[in-house]
C-alpha cells in the first residue's frame, strides 16, 4: 500500500508530537509529511530533525494530501478554514485536534464532509497520551481505521459517536496533565519548604506519582480503597487527608474541570476569553 501524504497544519508542540508519532509508528514516511507554519525557524527545526517537508502556505501544503491534520489554536480557525476551502482533495480525511470546534463547523468552513474531531493530550509527545475522538457520519470505515492508526501513534484512543464527549474529554484528559503538573509542583515546593534539596524533592515526587499510577493500573481497584490502605487511624495520612478535605480539595478539582468544560463550549461558539462562571470580581 502506498504511504499516505499527510499535511500537518500548525507545527507547534502538538503538531510535532503528531508527526513524530506517525513517523515512529511507521504510519507514513517522513518525506510524505508536510508541516505548515508561519514560523520559519520552527519549520527548519522539524525538517532537520525529522526530514519532513516544510511549507509556509497552508493551501500549498494540503495539495494531493490524503490526510490533513489541523493543529492550530481555536482563534485561528476563522482564518485558516476559508483559506483551505476548496483546496483539499474531496476524498481526503481532515483530522482536527482544535479544542472546542465542532465537526459541523469544520465541515461547513471547509465545505468538506470527511472530518474527524479528536482531543489528544500532552503525553502524546512521548507516545503515552490518550485521545478521545469522533467523526462525521460520512467518514468511511477505511478512513476511520486510518484515523485510528494515526491517533494510536500518540498513545491510547477512545472513539465515540457522541460528539458532546469531546468537550468533556477536553476538560478531563486534554487539560488533565496541567492539573497533574500543578499538583506535582505543589508537592515539590512543599518538600523544599520542609528542608529537602529541590532535586531530592523532585525525585521523591516523581517516583511517588509514577509508582502510584502504576500500582493503581496493576491493582485495578477503586482509588478510594487504595487510599484507605495507606491511611492508618490517627496517622500521618489521615491528618493530611483531613486537611485536604477541609480545604475543599475535591471541590476545587471538580470546579476547575467544570470551568475547563465551559471554556471548551465557549470556544465552540466563537466567544473570546471571559471570566469563569459563578465567580465574583471586584
Amino acid at each position: 500500500m502506498p504511504q499516505p501524504i499527510i499535511a500537518v497544519i500548525g507545527a507547534g508542540v502538538m503538531g510535532e508530537a503528531i508527526l513524530a508519532g506517525i513517523i515512529k509508528k511507521g504510519v507514513t514516511a517522513p518525506d510524505c509529511i508536510r508541516a505548515a507554519d508561519t514560523v520559519i525557524d520552527r519549520l527548519e527545526k522539524l525538517h532537520s530533525e525529522y526530514g519532513v517537508q516544510s511549507f509556509t502556505d497552508n493551501a500549498a501544503a494540503v495539495q494531493q494530501a490524503q490526510v490533513v491534520i489541523l493543529s492550530i489554536k481555536p482563534q485561528q480557525m476563522k482564518k485558516v478554514l476559508p483559506h483551505l476551502r476548496g483546496k483539499i482533495d474531496p476524498q481526503a480525511l481532515v483530522i482536527s485536534i482544535v479544542a472546542g470546534i465542532p465537526v459541523q463547523e469544520i465541515v461547513n468552513g471547509l465545505n468538506h464532509p470527511l472530518v474527524v474531531r479528536a482531543m489528544p493530550n500532552t503525553p502524546a509527545q512521548i507516545g503515552e497520551g490518550i485521545t478521545m475522538w469522533t467523526c462525521a457520519p460520512t467518514v468511511s470505515d477505511d478512513q476511520r481505521e486510518l484515523a485510528r492508526s494515526i491517533l494510536r501513534a500518540l498513545g491510547q484512543e477512545i472513539f465515540d459517536q457522541e460528539e458532546s464527549y469531546l468537550d468533556m474529554a477536553t476538560a478531563l484528559s486534554g487539560t488533565g496533565p496541567a492539573y497533574v503538573f500543578l499538583f506535582m509542583e505543589a508537592l515539590i515546593d512543599a518538600g523544599v519548604h520542609l528542608g529537602f534539596q529541590r532535586s531530592t524533592a523532585e525525585q521523591l515526587v516523581l517516583q511517588t506519582v509514577r509508582g502510584s499510577v502504576d500500582y493503581y493500573a496493576q491493582k485495578k481497584d477503586h482509588p478510594a480503597h487504595l487510599r484507605n490502605q495507606v491511611t492508618s487511624p490517627a496517622g500521618t495520612s489521615a491528618a493530611a487527608l483531613y486537611y485536604l478535605e477541609k480545604a475543599g480539595f475535591r471541590t476545587a478539582i471538580s470546579r476547575a474541570i467544570w470551568a475547563a468544560y465551559e471554556r471548551s463550549l465557549e470556544l465552540g461558539k466563537g466567544r473570546e476569553t471571559q471570566p469563569p462562571s459563578n465567580e465574583k470580581h471586584d
